[in-house]
């Protein structure tokens, strides 16, 4: 490995884990944001005096005209000056209260201190609320002509300003409670002690209905405080989750990132060792085979013989392993390439089913081939095809007892394509082990019992390539019954015929003449004892 190389894979390692750490990060702080408490319950006091402060300075404007209007108002009822001076006052108060607030929206954070924050804001609120009460005690004591006309009128406005304060502290400061106290107790107290001071049983019930709208309003204050705490939780539950699907993403990325290097690493063995571990095994066969047949003369004690066949037996048994390996690791890799040609999907059958002749007749099963008559050729991997047929029929052989059948069937599907289907009377396969035979070096638990020694890659190499013709693979099992496997090829392999050219009257007489019902027919060949029922010839048609 090179410097370079080495360095791009050390920066990339960097990366992840600089990656890995912000994650736990943000769950630590998201986490720390769900327990930090205050003696003054919410959990969450940044949040919510950020919220405050975002409130403040969005409705300034609003709170600023809502204090010229009671200025002006109060002119019915008491000098200009004394409106004026209130006015003023309200909006030095304010001002300050937003200059506050701008800078714990710029400059607070979530670890800093908070209580010095909360300390300032409830001051500023306190200021806010003893300048807001003020308003009660504008044109208080006027007796002149004048003034008396409108005293009704007055402290009737004076208590509708008190409901309209309430209703919009409540709305801005229900985040923190004690904000809420702070900015508008003194205004009820005030306007109460001015409708008391008053001395008739009217302003009595005034008073006592200021103080009961003001209890309303804390209890409607605590509500949308409950309301705003649980939103702030949900939040903070939904960064907790973010935050550790980016970790699980992290870590998968990392595990994904390893199994493609695995995977790599393992094709690059195989096609290195496909040489090294064919080579050298072909060699073991070839001498094994001599010294088994003995061609240059018999040995001088007969157990050698036996065991040459035992070596070349096991030489012949690891390298359909090694080659069964090589190929399902390619079609895993992508590197399978199809070398796609014309060719009938029945011959391809005949030629497997006369392959395997001596073994079936070696256990004494009744092989027999049925093939639709009239099939039009496919397009296909030859080789590949053949290793499907050559696999499903060893499979069969292999777990089929003594004296039982297998059917191998080439017939077209109702859709325009053509299947292959091999069906057997073996021990068949549990339905819950279906899955697992399909697995690499899977076997079903019958097979174990009653089966010859296998490698379990048949029937993935079958469904591998039969998908890489875009065909698809029906397994259907009855225990003790039997199974039948079936690789279906689609319409689009199929190559259409075409008509041979005929003069114009010949082709007028055709047309003239309805054309004979016939339906196809499926030719058998049975093998028994070694013996195979030849095709009839047929010659092949013209490919469009």
């Amino acid at each position: 490995m090179d410097k370079e190389t080495r360095s791009q894979i050390l920066t990339e390692l960097r990366s992840r884990h600089a990656a890995r750490k912000r994650a736990d990060e943000d769950v630590k702080a998201a986490r720390d944001r769900l327990t930090r408490g205050t003696e003054i319950k919410p959990e969450f006091e940044y949040e919510l005096m950020g919220l405050f402060a975002r409130n403040e300075l969005s409705a300034a404007v609003t709170i600023w005209a809502l204090a010229a209007i009671f200025s002006l108002a109060s002119m019915f009822w008491a000098p200009w000056a004394q409106g004026c001076l209130w006015l003023i006052l309200v909006i030095g108060s304010k001002v300050a209260l937003l200059e506050l607030c701008r800078r714990y929206v710029a400059n607070a954070r979530p670890d800093g201190d908070l209580r010095r924050w909360r300390r300032m804001f409830i001051l500023a609120e306190l200021f806010c609320g003893i300048v807001w009460a003020g308003f009660a005690l504008v044109g208080i004591g006027e007796t002149e002509p004048t003034f008396q006309t409108a005293v009704f009128s007055s402290h009737v406005f004076i208590f509708a300003s008190l409901i309209v304060l309430l209703a919009v502290r409540m709305t801005f400061t229900s985040p923190m409670m004690s904000l809420l106290y702070v900015g508008t107790i003194p205004m009820t107290i005030a306007v109460s002690a001015r409708l008391i001071m008053l001395h008739e049983p009217f302003y009595y019930a005034l008073a006592t209905m200021a103080v009961g709208v003001h209890i309303y309003f804390v209890f409607l204050a605590k509500g949308l405080q409950q309301t705003t705490l649980q939103m702030l939780a949900f939040r903070a539950q939904k960064d907790i989750l973010i935050a550790e699907l980016d970790e699980e993403r992290l870590v998968s990325e990392e595990a994904r990132r390893r199994a493609e290097a695995g995977s790599k690493a393992k094709s690059r063995f195989l096609a290195t060792m496909s040489h090294e571990l064919r080579t050298p095994l072909n060699a073991i066969l070839g001498f094994s085979e001599v010294m088994k047949d003995e061609m240059f003369g018999p040995h001088t004690t007969p157990v050698y013989r036996e065991y040459a066949k035992d070596v070349y037996d096991s030489g012949r048994h690891l390298l359909q392993l090694i080659n069964e390996i090589l190929d399902l690791s390619r079609i895993e890799a992508g590197r399978y390439d199809l070398v796609e040609e014309r060719a009938h999907l029945g011959d391809i059958a005949q030629d497997c089913q006369r392959l395997l002749m001596l073994r079936s007749n070696a256990k004494g099963l009744n092989v027999s081939v049925a093939i639709a008559n009239d099939l039009p050729q496919v397009w296909i991997d030859v080789r590949a095809m053949r290793q499907i047929c050559l696999n499903l029929l060893s499979n069969a052989i292999k777990f089929t007892p003594k004296g039982g059948s297998i059917v191998l069937t080439v017939a077209p599907t109702p859709e325009g394509g053509q299947y292959l289907a091999v069906r057997d009377t073996g021990p068949g396969i549990p339905e819950d082990e279906i899955p697992r035979v399909m697995q690499a070096f899977g076997q079903g638990s019958l097979a174990h019992e009653s089966a010859e020694g296998g490698t379990g890659l048949g029937l993935p190499i079958v469904k591998s390539l039969i998908e890489l013709h875009d065909g698809t693979f029906d397994l259907a099992s009855e225990l003790r019954k039997g199974t039948e496997v079936r690789v279906t090829l689609p319409p689009k392999r199929v190559l259409a015929s075409v008509s041979p050219l005929q003069p114009l009257g010949a082709e007028r007489h055709r047309q003239a003449t309805p054309p004979p019902n016939r339906q196809p027919r499926l030719r058998m060949a049975a093998s028994q004892g070694g013996t195979v029922a030849p095709p009839p010839p047929s010659r092949p048609p013209r490919v469009a």
